[in-house]
């Protein structure tokens, strides 16, 4: 499990942040790079549900863990043979689709394997490891496009993707228990197809925390790749190997932070958890606009290791504290990763065009604000928040299901 973790990360890592200057290299402009990156990503957005339902529904879950990375290692291809508009829209739609399925299988996987009981410490060190995996990926990607360019890190990718294939199939089938994996209670014997969006709009804790994190990411997307292009375009650092650098500052950091944020989630619950977590971003844009150097890498960067870090591992455990008993938790995954995924689709184009058409400063500072609002609806709805978010479950005695009404 931790094996998959590690190479998924490094499959995920070592072309999406780069594409960025791969294209800029290319002749691109800022404006249509952030439109290529939404293209992929709405397309994400709109496939990360159904696929949440799809994994509780199915007993295959390692399935839709190998077909991403098939498709890395094919959309790794396409962008290498050209750089047309098309070809590469195409390649991150088709990658985009194929990868919504990744979060709430991993999840689906892990929960079948640990339960309940074991699934915050777990998802902890599944995180630790993906972080190291990505940090990896990133400093590979970076090694290998200063050695021998940028075409390096797309097969670097590839080859990632064919690890990942490996490590999934090494996982027994047998050892995922399915009805754990969806949160079903063994007494219900629901066998219902799951409707992500009905499991959110019925879950008024899930709902808060989805409109949270949706402009969080409205913010969050673009801070990275658009970073990395601005000093780039400043001709402060070489391409490959800075981008690298902000990931591996970032990725370092979240290492640290998952398991924090595991140790947090057990003390105090998962409420100030991701309360720190929206509050990072505003300071990293005020930063990012301040610092727009290759010295303002390290706070831009170690503030997103900060935010990402705590949310990877408090978002799945909250959906599926929430969710416990239901049945859905696969489903809830997937539909709060689509309106995570709305902002972050929507993210690299606004924020591509503020910067073409305004500057890099004011456009940081801007994204930097959308997170405001993530904070003010946390604390706004703190009252309802608290209890789903408690230290402990309570399922055994009072029923956490009970929070949500018609899904079970």
């Amino acid at each position: 499990m931790l094996a998959l973790n590690f190479f998924m990360a490094d499959m995920q890592a070592g072309v999406g942040p780069f594409l960025g200057v791969f294209l800029l290299a290319h002749g691109w402009q800022s404006g249509w790079i952030g439109t290529v990156m939404t293209a992929g990503g709405i397309a994400g957005m709109l496939m990360t549900t159904p696929a949440g339902a799809l994994i509780d529904a199915t007993r295959s879950k390692r399935l839709f863990v190998i077909v991403p990375g098939i498709f890395t290692v094919v959309a790794s291809g396409l962008v290498l043979l050209s750089q047309e508009f098309w070809l590469v829209a195409a390649s991150q739609v088709a990658t985009a689709i194929a990868a919504a399925a990744i979060g709430p299988a991993v999840a689906g996987i892990t929960l079948g394997i640990v339960r309940q009981a074991g699934f915050n410490r777990q998802i902890g060190r599944n995180q630790a490891f993906n972080h190291a995996g990505n940090m990896a990926g990133a400093g590979l990607s970076g090694l290998v496009g200063w050695l021998y360019g940028f075409n390096a890190v797309f097969w670097l990718a590839a080859l990632f993707g064919v690890l990942s294939i490996i490590s999934v199939l090494m996982i027994p089938g047998d050892a995922i228990d399915n009805d754990a994996a969806r949160g079903l209670a063994r007494a219900t014997n629901d066998d219902k197809p799951a409707s992500g969006l009905q499991v959110l709009v019925a879950s008024k804790p899930l709902l808060v925390l989805a409109a949270a994190l949706l402009f969080f990411h409205l913010g969050n997307a673009a801070m990275l790749p658009l970073y990395g292009l601005a000093v780039v375009a400043d001709k402060q650092a070489d391409p490959a190997s800075f981008v690298a650098l902000t990931i591996v500052i970032a990725q370092g950091t979240m290492i640290l932070t998952s398991l924090v944020a595991m140790r947090m989630a057990e003390k105090d619950g998962y409420w100030p958890v991701l309360l720190v977590s929206f509050v990072a971003l505003p300071i990293r844009g005020i930063i990012a606009a301040w610092l727009v150097n290759r010295w303002g890498v390290y706070p831009v960067q170690i503030l997103d290791g900060v935010g990402a870090g705590l949310q990877s591992v408090a978002v799945p455990g909250l959906v599926a504290r929430i969710l416990d008993g239901t049945g859905r938790i696969n489903a809830g995954q997937g539909a709060v990763m689509t309106t995570q995924g709305i902002g972050a689709s929507l993210s690299p184009a606004i924020g591509g065009w503020i910067a073409q058409e305004l500057g890099y400063g004011p456009m940081f500072l801007l994204l930097g604000g959308f997170a405001a609002i993530s904070v003010a609806l946390w604390i706004v709805f703190a009252p309802l928040l608290k209890p789903a978010c408690a230290a402990k479950s309570e399922r055994a005695h009072q029923g956490m299901a009970a929070t949500v009404t018609g899904v079970a």
